[in-house]
């Protein structure tokens, strides 16, 4: 689906690609080596300035022809048809606390992502798995392989940024937010990206092939068992959802790209934890445990020989549930930037942290955005203080842990401060 990009914002849009000489970089510079096909070469951002009196740049993004339209609806409909089937939100029984964690983690993405660790067989990779069907559509360059957003920078590869400058056409398409799986056992190369072999190999170039990163750019990033990957790769991932950017530098090439996804992992505390600094990074935590109630378990069992029976026809009585929950976090995305917080909740939030003995301000932040994103999907333009008591515990907790060898707090500790500054 092709969109016009109106040429009426191209001031104000260029002035975000184009810095003043005094002004700092506004991107990471990128370096590649000569013979590369990435164009021009970028030094501390975009600095490039066009005749004096006359203003080079232009957006302009057309609709694609007729068959270019018929063609990517046709690869949509197949792709969409070979995903496997996965098990409705809507239909997951109980974990609120995980399942709230997740849509706010997708109202809004700045939140940090989510930490899920709880019992085995408890339903962590099969909720967050069934997001998909609930993820909006998001605008992006047709054929990039960054997911470049058209009208944000932050956003956006060097070559369609390049592009844009130059005045080219850019065809932009509506398609689902992301969704990619890293495995416990893919490398450091493929998460990160690496050499493209086969141009190298036929044609002797150097050119550079997009990983795990790229592909997850304005998506979701999802690695089950986190607790079992490889510190260095967990640094890497970490790292870049804290920055927005990847950066890559080996064989001889030299490349940033936007890497700004909502990390989520899943994992059985019984295998270990993660160090306290990494954890830290994650946005929210949510713990999991095993459904005590007879009746509730029987209704699981129950739900799931459904699904197993008919996938199809499980997935279609649970429709009506799924276009709801859809609606809502659209509606709390687009309605997110109106929601106002108090200064005095501000305060007191932040009294709370340190109280705690929070290190940094990471837990500031994320409780203020976790409750302005919980208030959106009430549909309210106003924190209430109920709203920071449901999503403070997940906020905090995961960030009293000192020492590596203690657990994490259930959350008590929390509660008890929130009451005893909030009273």
């Amino acid at each position: 689906m092709a969109s016009v990009l109106g040429t009426s914002s191209t001031a104000s849009f260029a002035s975000q690609l184009v810095s003043s000489p005094s002004s700092k970089p506004a991107f990471p510079s990128l370096s590649l080596i000569p013979g590369q096909s990435y164009g021009k070469k970028f030094y501390g951002g975009i600095g490039i300035h066009g005749k004096k009196g006359r203003s080079q740049f232009r957006v302009a993004v057309t609709n694609v022809a007729t068959e270019t339209n018929s063609v990517e609806q046709a690869q949509k409909l197949a792709s969409k048809k070979s995903q496997r089937p996965v098990y409705p939100f809507a239909a997951i029984v109980g974990q609120d606390e995980m399942k709230l964690c997740l849509l706010l983690n997708v109202i809004d993405p700045k939140i940090g992502g989510v930490m899920i660790m709880g019992d085995r067989g408890t339903g962590k990779s099969t909720t967050v798995r069934s997001l998909v069907d609930l993820l909006p559509e998001i605008k992006v360059v047709s054929g990039d392989p960054y997911n470049s957003d058209p009208a944000d920078p932050e956003s956006m590869g060097m070559e369609i940024r390049e592009s844009i400058l130059k005045g080219e056409e850019l065809t932009v398409v509506l398609t689902k937010i992301n969704m990619v799986d890293l495995p416990l056992g893919a490398t450091e190369d493929r998460v990160c990206g690496t050499i493209d072999i086969e141009k190298a190999l036929t044609e002797g170039v150097k050119e550079f092939e997009p990983g795990l990163l790229a592909k997850a750019n304005r998506g979701i990033l999802y690695v089950d068992e986190v607790n079992l990957l490889d510190d260095h790769l967990v640094d890497v991932l970490l790292d870049s959802a804290a920055s927005g950017w990847n950066t890559v530098e080996r064989e001889g090439i030299s490349i940033s790209h936007p890497a700004r996804f909502i990390l989520i992992g899943s994992g059985n505390p019984e295998e270990g934890e993660l160090r306290p600094q990494l954890l830290d990074r994650f946005g929210m935590h949510a713990q999991v445990g095993t459904v005590k109630d007879a009746d509730l378990r029987v209704k699981i069992v129950e739900e799931r020989a459904r699904f197993d029976k008919n996938q199809k026809e499980f997935r279609d009585s649970y429709k009506a549930e799924q276009e709801k929950l859809r609606s809502q976090i659209a509606s709390a995305r687009s309605s997110l930037s109106s929601v106002q917080i108090d200064r005095d909740l501000k305060v007191k939030i932040s009294k709370v942290c340190s109280e705690l003995n929070v290190d940094g301000l990471r837990g500031d932040i994320v409780t203020n955005r976790a409750a302005k994103a919980l208030a959106a999907l009430k549909g309210k333009d106003k924190v209430a203080a109920e709203d920071i008591a449901t999503v403070i515990p997940n906020c905090l907790r995961h960030r009293l842990r000192k020492d590596p060898l203690e657990s994490i707090d259930s959350g008590l500790l929390v509660i008890e401060k929130f009451y005893d500054v909030f009273s």
